[in-house]
């Protein structure tokens, strides 16, 4: 089996960088179809005609119906066609970029995402999460290209609620674990190939990097600034990671996550805050060194990330709803597999709960400190 590495064909990331989106556009087309919701036309959507009006590049904004769903993607592709626009652009969230990269897909355009949050990894990989209507994690995607462009507004991204940033920390943090777990079984990538010691090492160095700048970023962003930190954690929670995920593989921490999209009290947690708690019960299934368990824990404990299932919306698990769960997670084809232990769902369940206990001895463990 061949390895494969995927990346974004350009990655552009600096403060006032939003100013410039039509001078970057102009060498993928001539009329931009845009993907963006309703707060982000009233926050950007003044600035974004005054760019493109002095640009002279024709556009259209097109306001984003709220779950990365098929449904959603075919009623936007059909709409694009009828305005007949030459470049699709996603602003916003993960959901919206992953939503612009299957409309990409169907109709066949170039595309340009301009994350307005550090909070996933969406922004450079080639393939979507896709839900439900209701929400109810579905599949994924394949779209078969990565973005032609990904433009990074630090200016912007800090001015966004540190919560998200924190939860982009949480999704980052996986790339190392899940890819280290590949490497060791020689797994498959998403792309259906073999992992890459490049997207390895980038999974590697987007860990050194949270760990060692994640808590001053943190704190910089409570305060709207954009530091030095900042700007390596921006880059590690989208370009490492997104990069890193794709062609280094995933495994226990993204099944997990996908498996807590059935429990409906913890919908109101991101994305991000769940892949973390998730990557506590990996280290429990792959029967990780206390040391291992104990840095991941303290680290996100120091910045406010998951490590029990209260802390994302579970207060009194249910048992019948966590087997559910634990039965999404092990699911045939569920990247779970890419773990070299053995999985079942009552061996999934027993991990979330111990999981949930070891997070509780380490919050004691930080609180009696």
């Amino acid at each position: 089996m061949s390895t494969m590495i995927a990346c974004p064909g350009k990655y552009v990331q600096g403060p006032g960088e939003f100013s410039r989106l039509p001078a970057h556009l102009k060498r993928l087309g001539q009329k931009a179809f845009v993907i963006i919701s309703a707060g982000g036309v009233g926050r950007f959507g003044g600035m974004l005609k005054a760019q493109f009006d002095e640009a002279g590049f024709a556009f259209a904004f097109c306001e984003f119906g709220g779950e990365c769903c098929y449904d959603e993607m075919e009623r936007l592709s059909e709409k694009c066609r009828a305005l007949k626009c030459d470049v699709i652009v996603g602003i916003g969230g993960g959901k919206i970029i992953d939503t612009a990269k299957g409309v990409a897909y169907y109709t066949k355009l170039p595309l340009a995402v301009c994350p307005t949050i550090a909070a996933t990894d969406a922004p450079c990989s080639s393939l979507s999460v896709v839900y439900t209507p209701a929400g109810v994690f579905e599949g994924f995607l394949f779209t078969s290209k990565n973005p032609e462009l990904v433009l990074m507004d630090t200016e912007i991204i800090v001015k966004a609620p540190v919560r998200l940033f924190v939860a982009g920390i949480g999704d980052a943090l996986s790339t190392y674990y899940e890819a280290r777990a590949v490497h060791v079984k020689n797994g498959k990538t998403p792309l259906r190939h073999r992992a890459t010691e490049a997207a390895f090492g980038l999974g590697k160095l987007c860990k050194d990097i949270i760990f060692a700048d994640g808590l001053a970023a943190k704190l910089a962003v409570e305060k709207g600034l954009y530091t030095t930190a900042v700007e390596r954690v921006i880059e590690a929670n989208t370009f490492m990671s997104g990069v890193g995920f794709e062609s280094g593989g995933v495994a226990g921490a993204h099944a997990i996550y996908n498996g807590f999209t059935v429990y409906n009290e913890a919908n109101a947690a991101y994305h991000g805050e769940k892949v973390a708690f998730g990557i506590l019960v990996q280290l429990v299934l792959e029967g990780a060194p206390t040391e291992d368990t104990k840095a991941l824990a303290d680290f996100c404990i120091s910045v406010g990330l998951p490590v029990t299932l209260a802390e994302i919306g579970i207060g009194e698990p249910d048992a019948d709803q966590l087997m559910k769960v634990a039965e999404v997670a092990a699911q045939k084809g569920s990247s779970i597999y890419n773990l070299a232990a053995e999985i079942t769902p009552g061996i999934v369940f027993r991990a979330i709960l111990a999981a949930d206990a070891l997070g509780k001895h380490y919050k004691q463990t930080a609180h009696n400190a």
